[in-house]
């Protein structure tokens, strides 16, 4: 993709936010993503890290940014640093600072776990967050509620159930026991009142890793204010977190001991993106956790 590139104006956006002069002169592709295309960029002795799309996608960049910058701000877990983000004839873009990331990680569980658990002390009076992002390549609904289970109904759990319907899986078990689970969602919420914490929002194992010092180090997020627990739960998803990591978390800040029915709920969400981006494949999952949802209900 970098040979269709007009790179003059991202030079020239570059320059202008460091005070140096730029222009490209080696580029190198990095693998790993699947939504974007993704270059490390040097010259004049500067070195940039660039995520590239089409110029529709420009939305999904700034929000990226804002994104990074508010999970840095508390100073507590580092993230890249977004320089610049906008748009050619052609494409959209987003630069950052580049890191030198490893994924020999787990040394680093520890002190990631007690890092999450101060992340999220940082709180807000509502959930949600100022502005919509996206969930991988899906629109996220932001719109600030100030109960939580209402959040969780219309912004994550419905939105995903209608795209679903949307994109044609619109079977009695999904929708039917979708909308069951949304009518009773109060119920997994009756002793337990969250707080709304600063939230990395997609912390699978793919967007962590440690630098060039084995700090960790924490990218592509979908922020917002929410419960803590959607983000241990998406860890615990797809894998590839120790048993020290999760040590460490509760040392700091202990998990209410409804989260472990709760965990299926928030990662039901997840695995309906994935049916509404990826097919299929994930539908009998979806089903799956659904009718384990209903079972804790009758239990």
């Amino acid at each position: 993709m970098h040979r269709s590139v007009n790179w003059q104006p991202i030079e020239n956006h570059i320059s202008n936010v460091t005070g140096h002069p730029f222009q490209v002169e080696a580029i190198y592709e990095v693998i790993g993503g699947t939504i974007n295309h993704a270059y490390r960029i040097e010259g004049n002795g500067q070195i940039f890290f660039i995520k590239l799309n089409e110029g529709r996608h420009f939305e999904m960049f700034a929000a990226e940014a804002a994104g990074l910058a508010e999970l840095a701000q508390p100073g507590v877990i580092k993230v890249p640093v977004p320089l610049c983000w906008g748009t050619t004839p052609q494409h959209a873009y987003l630069v950052m600072d580049s890191l030198t990331l490893r994924s020999d990680n787990v040394s680093a569980h520890v002190q990631l776990g007690h890092q999450l658990a101060v992340l999220h002390q940082v709180t807000q009076a509502q959930y949600g967050w100022y502005r919509d992002n996206f969930i991988g390549s899906t629109p996220q609904e932001n719109t600030l509620e100030s109960d939580w289970v209402v959040f969780w109904q219309r912004h994550r759990l419905g939105y995903q159930l209608r795209l679903a319907a949307h994109n044609g899986y619109s079977g009695s078990i999904l929708q039917g026991n979708g909308e069951t689970i949304l009518s009773l969602l109060p119920q997994f919420f009756s002793n337990y009142q969250p707080s709304a914490s600063l939230l990395h929002g997609d912390l699978w194992a793919g967007n962590y890793a440690t630098d060039a010092q084995g700090l960790p180090v924490i990218f592509d997020p979908a922020v917002y204010y929410g419960d803590r627990e959607t983000d241990i739960a998406m860890t615990e998803l797809f894998g590839g977190y120790s048993p020290d990591f999760y040590a460490a978390y509760t040392e700091r800040f202990p998990l209410d001991h409804g989260y472990d029915v709760r965990k299926t709920l928030y990662n039901l969400y997840h695995v309906l993106n994935h049916l509404n981006i990826f097919g299929g494949s994930y539908l009998g999952q979806a089903e799956r956790m659904l009718s384990l949802l209903l079972s804790e209900l009758r239990a």
